[in-house]
């Protein structure tokens, strides 16, 4: 008798920890879609720390994973542009995540001139869509939402639980959006300058404003007269700060701040190292203004 009453409670205890298998193509979908599963599943994530989302060589393990999960997300061509490809022999959803409706979208060359040296990569063309959309607290309330909303249809007997979830998440969103806005306030205005045009949508939000742009491909050491045009820029701009993100820094940071007023510091806008939990998108943006005012703050 015991054994007929026991059985129905663990189909109920197996239901309530329902395995849906999401995968996310970047760190930061994934640090938002552990938010919303917290407690039900833990999601896993195509690029491995330090890869770049826009030129990652997919493994046959990758494509496999890929096409079998129940539930992928992806920020879009405009930046995974290897995606596409391996998309065709997936059966479900696919979520490109830039077309969601609700977002707040940027292109490149939107705003002031930021002193840029005009040669960024090819992703980065005026007028192109801006892909690093997770950067901005609002954009990853759309996100979590559409993801709650399939992860309620897919496992409905824990819906409630992916919303009080989701309800949290924008709770905390709340929170952070303060706490980042008293943590740069003091530094807006301060000179500073990127190797990567990827952190408009924060800048923006924020106050801020980088004052360049270093054009410095990995596989391509910019020739003298560039570099000097880049260190005339640095000179101009007196005391300041550049950001390289990691795991890359530019070799010829050094030659560029030797002699002159300037801290090396770094910007992390995948999050590569950190946990995904319920609360790692937090921390991403957390990260990026303190080592962003950190470094501005000691000028």
């Amino acid at each position: 008798m015991f054994r007929f009453l026991l059985l129905p409670l663990l189909l109920l205890a197996g239901s309530a920890h329902a395995d849906v298998r999401l995968l996310t193509s970047i760190k930061p979908l994934q640090l938002i879609a552990a938010a919303v599963q917290d407690g039900v599943g833990t999601p896993d994530v195509l690029l491995p720390p330090g890869a770049s989302p826009h030129n990652y060589a997919l493994r046959p393990s990758d494509v496999r994973k890929l096409r079998e999960v129940e539930l992928f997300y992806w920020i879009g061509p405009d930046l995974e542009t290897f995606i596409p490809r391996v998309l065709q022999g997936r059966s479900g959803p696919a979520v490109t995540v830039q077309t969601l409706p609700g977002l707040h979208l940027r292109h490149f060359g939107e705003g002031e001139a930021h002193g840029d040296d005009g040669e960024h990569d090819h992703e980065h063309r005026p007028g192109t869509l801006d892909a690093h959309l997770w950067l901005l607290p609002d954009n990853a309330r759309v996100i979590a939402a559409r993801m709650a909303a399939d992860l309620s249809a897919a496992d409905p007997d824990n819906a409630a639980r992916y919303q009080a979830n989701l309800q949290a998440f924008e709770r905390r969103l709340g929170a952070l959006d303060q706490r980042l806005r008293q943590r740069v306030a003091g530094v807006a205005g301060k000179p500073y300058f990127v190797f990567h045009e990827g952190f408009d949508y924060f800048e923006s939000a924020y106050g801020l404003q980088h004052s360049g742009v270093f054009s410095a491909a990995t596989e391509v050491q910019p020739g003298a007269r560039h570099v000097a045009e880049m260190r005339e820029k640095l000179q101009q701009a007196g005391p300041a700060c550049v950001f390289s993100e990691p795991p890359w820094r530019p070799k010829l940071t050094e030659t560029l701040a030797e002699g002159l007023p300037v801290k090396m510091a770094e910007l992390d806008a995948l999050g590569a190292t950190l946990n995904a939990d319920a609360n790692g998108y937090e921390r991403l943006l957390d990260d990026l203004a303190n080592n962003l005012a950190g470094c501005l703050e000691g000028l």
